[in-house]
């Protein structure tokens, strides 16, 4: 089983991209421009953006080094992909197949 998602969010039907973000990091706003347009590309698909400095625990569980930090859930909250850094759209999209 995956991570329990903070503060009540909903994971997707078919699969949710969990974003680890922090307050000044730059690469996290194009990162969540990026997964919020193929959350909405794909039925089922949902963005959760996750706060690294507000859940600690939870970034440690993860073992989560920097951010943004991509995880790709399948429909069981499963982690299938992850990924450091500032995605491409069709690197996000691809990873996604793993999770449908």
């Amino acid at each position: 089983m995956g991570p329990e998602l903070p503060g009540g969010a909903e994971p997707g039907e078919r699969a949710t991209l969990v974003q680890f973000s922090s307050a000044f990091c730059q690469p996290c706003r194009a990162t969540r421009r990026v997964l919020a347009e193929v959350a909405a590309m794909v039925p089922g698909v949902a963005h959760v953006e996750i706060d690294a400095e507000e859940h600690l625990a939870l970034v440690r569980a993860l073992g989560i080094a920097r951010t943004p930090t991509v995880l790709v859930l399948d429909a069981a909250g499963r982690i299938v992909r992850r990924a450091e850094g500032q995605p491409r759209r069709a690197d996000v999209i691809a990873a996604l197949g793993h999770a449908l």
